[in-house]
């Protein structure tokens, strides 16, 4: 039985303190980007993929529509006009219709790849939005800045969940969905983000974006592998951290959730199978030292403590991280912060069943299309289905 107990617990107090690893490095990186406001300013499209009646869609246009930037232009892609809701398009917007029935990419995809097309020629740089957020004003002069550096392919924020008024899934979804945002820091960072990414055009046609795009249904995934491939890094920009404020239920959130991780282990398997294994050791010397504590040992107990007390205060970094790129927020951070501390063991065993609820599953259901996943072994391809 002590062989079991510290076969779980062993690896689980290493993960916990390996964790921390990086976190000074992260937190210094964040405030030198943030202080320092992005004087790159070339010619930049903005494109923003639309498909129904977002919660505060009009909103989140009307920010995109006021950014802070001299020279953009904003563009709303659809599949068709059905897809634009009447009354949510800013004064400052062009629409393009992607008209497309294709079946080799998502119709995410399609759409930004006929709103790239529809582009002004004098645009310098591309950035992508998500209908869903709602970005501050220094969003894109934050995106553009990582672009002017030697050997940076691309630049991405993420976003950051602040429901208002909240309720018990939207804020257990903020905790969730901050372990990704902990993960982007200084050098060079695993993945963009589809909500908040920049690329030069000159670089998006030279490492052949559209060939990645063009079977792929996650945009990001595939913008990733095409900057990966390049030999460039990805930049994170803290300053483009994008709020939303998406409400969710308990169906709702496992849905998501599960969605998530199908589309992480169809196209970074090894990422899906490394959180997983992270993930059961330490549910698993969690559970052990619980029981344990229950039946009374005493050092059980610490290892407990020793074991969340890393996770929690992490938790707690992201907030006081994402508190500092986004002031206009800052009376929701001082009511809900200490979420991103107190629940983190219980997001963690959340992050174990959406890990293993993926586990058999190669399609996604998303904006009421099904999505049938193909990763790299059949070439990559996905197929859609109505």
């Amino acid at each position: 039985m002590v062989f079991l107990y510290w076969l779980f617990v062993g690896p689980a107090l290493v993960l916990a303190a390996l964790s921390l690893r990086g976190e000074r490095k992260r937190a210094a990186y964040a405030a030198r980007r943030l202080s320092a406001p992005g004087e790159y300013l070339p010619p930049a499209s903005v494109i923003v993929p639309v498909k129904g009646p977002d919660e505060g869609l009009r909103e989140n246009l009307a920010a995109l529509a006021a950014l802070d930037y001299p020279d953009y232009e904003l563009i709303v892609a659809a599949q068709s006009a059905a897809d634009i809701p009447p009354g949510v398009l800013p004064a400052r917007v062009k629409v393009v219709l992607a008209h497309s029935a294709e079946a080799e990419s998502s119709e995410k995809v399609r759409n930004l790849i006929a709103a790239v097309r529809a582009t002004r020629q004098r645009t310098v740089i591309f950035a992508f939005a998500d209908s869903d957020t709602r970005v501050t004003p220094r969003w894109l002069r934050a995106l553009a800045a990582p672009l002017r550096e030697p050997g940076v392919g691309a630049s991405t924020g993420y976003r950051w969940f602040v429901p208002t008024p909240p309720t018990f899934w939207t804020l257990m979804r903020s905790v969730w969905d901050a372990v990704c945002a902990g993960m982007l820091g200084p050098g060079d960072n695993p993945f963009v983000w589809g909500g908040s990414m920049a690329i030069l055009k000159e670089t998006f046609f030279e490492i052949g974006v559209f060939e990645h795009w063009k079977h792929a249904v996650s945009d990001d995934y595939a913008l990733t592998n095409a900057v990966k491939a390049a030999g460039l890094t990805i930049a994170y920009a803290p300053g483009a951290l994008a709020p939303s404020f998406d409400r969710i239920t308990c169906r709702g959130f496992f849905e998501w959730s599960r969605r998530q991780m199908i589309v992480t282990r169809v196209y970074r398997p090894r990422l899906w199978w490394t959180g997983l294994a992270a993930h059961i050791f330490y549910c698993g010397g969690m559970a052990a030292s619980i029981a344990a504590s229950i039946a009374g040992n005493r050092l059980a107990e610490w290892a407990l403590i020793a074991q969340l007390s890393p996770g929690m205060l992490k938790g707690l970094n992201r907030a006081t991280l994402a508190r500092a790129a986004l002031p206009e927020h800052e009376a929701w951070f001082k009511r809900h912060s200490w979420t991103h501390a107190v629940w983190v063991p219980l997001a963690t065993w959340l992050w174990l069943m959406a890990l293993a609820s993926a586990a058999f599953q190669d399609h996604i259901v998303w904006r009421g299309r099904r999505y049938e996943l193909r990763g790299k072994k059949t070439g990559d391809r996905s197929q859609e289905s109505a």
